[in-house]
C-alpha cells in the first residue's frame, strides 16, 4: 500500500526500517533560516534526512521572483536522488509545526508525478508524544535515480492570476493569516495587503491544536462554501512565498477536490510588480 496524501505516526513506526520508505524532515524557521537543521541534528525521527526550505525546495532568488520560487528542475531531482528517492520510493515528510513546511516538500514531489508522497499527520510532536524514539546523527541514504516530468496544470503564474481574479469562473484563494490578507498586519514582505478579488483561508485552519490535520469532511465543507459551482481546477491558492500554501492544497485534497494550482511566486512575487493592484482592508 502506498500514501499520496497523509500517514499516520502508528503507520509510519511499522515502516521505520522499511528500505523502500524515506523520511524527510523539514523544519524551517523563516526568521532564523538554519534553525531547524540545527534542531534535526540534535534530534529526528530515526533515518530521516533534512531538507532546507531555501537551499533544497527552493531556486534562486531574483529580482522578479518572490521568496521562494521553485527549485531548479535538475537539481531539486538531483537532491532527491541523493536521499535515496527514487521511483518507487514511499516519501514521508515532515516537521514541527502545522505541516506546511512537510506539505511544500509533498506539492514539489506530486508536481513532478511522484505521488507516492505523504505528510506525517501530527508532525514531530505527535511522534514524540507518542513515546517514539528520535536520533541524534546526521542520515545518509543509498544513493538512487529520480526522474519525472513537471506539470504545468498544476501551477499559475501571476498573469494567469491577473486574469482569473476578475473571472468570476474563477477563484484565488490566499492561504495567509487574516491579519495579513486583510493588510493590518505585514511582518514578512514590504508590501501589506492582498491580491483584489482573492477570498481568504488560512493554512492554519486545516489543522487541529494538536497538528494534526481535521477531518476531510469538515475541510470538504468549509472549502465548497468558497469554490461554490467552480471547477477546483480554476482554483488557484497562494500565500506569502509558495510554501504555506500547499497545505491549503494539500488539505483541498484530503477533502476530495483535486485540481488546484498553485502560485508559486505568491504575495512576494506579486508585489515586485508595481503594476499589479494591492486590495486592503
Amino acid at each position: 500500500m502506498s500514501y499520496s496524501i497523509l500517514v499516520s505516526i502508528q503507520e509510519l513506526s511499522t515502516h521505520i526500517n522499511d528500505p523502500d520508505w524515506v523520511i524527510v524532515d523539514c523544519r524551517f524557521d523563516l526568521d532564523i533560516p538554519d534553525r531547524g537543521q540545527d534542531q534535526y541534528l540534535v534530534g529526528h525521527i530515526p533515518g530521516a534526512v533534512y531538507a532546507h526550505q531555501n537551499k533544497d525546495l527552493a531556486g534562486e532568488v531574483t529580482p522578479q521572483t518572490g521568496r521562494h520560487p521553485l527549485p531548479e528542475a535538475s537539481a531539486f531531482q538531483q537532491r532527491l536522488g541523493d536521499w535515496g528517492i527514487g521511483p518507487q520510493t514511499q516519501v514521508i515528510a515532515y516537521d514541527d509545526s502545522d505541516g506546511s513546511k512537510a506539505a511544500r516538500l509533498w506539492w514539489l514531489l506530486h508536481y513532478y508525478g511522484h505521488t507516492r508522497a505523504a505528510v506525517l499527520d501530527g508532525g514531530l510532536a505527535g511522534w514524540t508524544q507518542s513515546g517514539l524514539p528520535l536520533q541524534s546523527r546526521e542520515e545518509q541514504n543509498l544513493p538512487a535515480t529520480f526522474s519525472g516530468e513537471s506539470h504545468p496544470e498544476m501551477v499559475a503564474d501571476s498573469a494567469c492570476v491577473d486574469l482569473a481574479r476578475q473571472d468570476p469562473n474563477w477563484l484565488v484563494i490566499d492561504a495567509r493569516t487574516p491579519e495579513r490578507y486583510s493588510g493590518s498586519i505585514e511582518w514578512v514582505d514590504p508590501v501589506a495587503g492582498r491580491i483584489p478579488g482573492s477570498v481568504n483561508y488560512y493554512f492554519g485552519n486545516c489543522v487541529l491544536p494538536d497538528g494534526r490535520f481535521r477531518p476531510a469532511e469538515e475541510l470538504r465543507r468549509e472549502f465548497l462554501a468558497l469554490v461554490g459551482n467552480r471547477q477546483i481546477e480554476h482554483v488557484i491558492v497562494y500565500c506569502g512565498s509558495g510554501v504555506t500554501a500547499c497545505s491549503d492544497l494539500l488539505a483541498l485534497e484530503y477533502a476530495g477536490l483535486r485540481g488546484a494550482r498553485l502560485y508559486p511566486g505568491s504575495w512576494s512575487e506579486w508585489i515586485r510588480d508595481p503594476e499589479n493592484p494591492v486590495a486592503k482592508g
